[in-house]
């Protein structure tokens, strides 16, 4: 299979009214996508109170016309890990799966 260029390719960091974020890449830039994060995580973490009015923001953190797919995905996971969206204390992703670390990391 042949790993052609995607066009306007986004990897984007959704936050939420918790501070919680979620890393996710998007290959056609819609503008009206906010990514597949686990519904039920999410909702776990908010009241039904809370729920009535929830205001996300979406922030591209990369983006390209000529990456392909192997390109798209590896700057998701690079964006998951540095951020550590993967992290439950900080994110909602759950791949690649969170490893704490006891030693500070440079």
């Amino acid at each position: 299979m042949v790993d052609l260029p995607v066009f306007d390719a986004v990897v984007y960091r959704t936050t939420y009214p918790n501070g919680k974020i979620y890393v996710g890449q998007d290959r056609t830039n819609s503008i009206n996508y906010f990514g597949s994060a686990s519904s039920v995580l999410i909702a776990a973490d908010f009241s039904p109170e809370q729920r009535k009015s929830f205001t996300v923001t979406r922030d591209i953190l990369w983006q390209s016309t000529t990456a392909t797919r192997a390109e798209i995905n590896s700057m998701e996971v690079h964006f998951i890990l540095t951020l550590r969206a993967n992290d439950p204390e900080v994110g909602y992703n759950r791949w690649p799966a969170f490893t704490p670390r006891t030693v500070p990391v440079d």
